[in-house]
């Protein structure tokens, strides 16, 4: 009898060890997930601010056609990447595209005077450092997720549920750089 009731208890244990440790993934689960949200809030507004800023920059840069093709060639990629590495990279090569528009635009002083173009771009600068904040946010709760799914004991559980590590929101090198403009 009470051997059984010491296999009971231990039975117990395990039942709400597994709960707990289950219920601990979900809520990191969804803290990914909602980062992951924030992110696609940012980027929305960053698509609705873009298609305006072009009009205004195309009044004063007529001929610098290429240039607006690869912002609106980098945005619709953008708006159309699935997964999160799709978007990643997609959102890295706009960013880029957007850095050749401005440097463009410092090229004609009635442009930078502008006050159109001085509300869009500093629009475009706040959504930029918003989406610099969601992707820090969001990195960070993917830090943890992974971590959790990845220890010890919580990886077994994880295992048998199905709980598999998220890709990190990077930048790439070539992101990094400063873009260059010829004219």
């Amino acid at each position: 009898m009470m051997i059984g009731l010491i296999f009971l208890g231990i039975i117990i244990i395990i039942i709400l060890w597994v709960i707990i440790m289950y219920n601990g993934l979900i809520r990191l689960k969804n803290r990914v997930d909602e980062a992951w949200s924030d992110i696609d809030v940012q980027l929305k507004r960053r698509y609705d601010l873009i298609p305006n800023l072009i009009n205004t920059v195309k009044g004063y840069a007529a001929h610098e056609k290429e240039v607006f093709e690869k912002v609106t060639e980098a945005r619709t990629q953008a708006m159309g990447a699935g997964t999160a590495q799709e978007k990643a990279g997609a959102e890295n090569m706009l960013t880029g595209a957007l850095k050749s528009l401005f440097a463009v635009a410092e090229a004609y002083p009635d442009l930078k005077a502008n006050q159109n173009f001085l509300e869009l771009q500093r629009e475009l600068t706040d959504t930029e450092d918003k989406i610099q904040a969601a992707r820090r946010f969001y990195n960070g709760n993917v830090r943890d997720f992974n971590t959790k799914v990845q220890v010890f004991p919580t990886n077994i559980i994880a295992g048998m549920l199905n709980f598999t590590s998220r890709d990190f929101f990077e930048m790439e090198e070539s992101e990094k750089a400063v873009p260059k403009v010829e004219f």
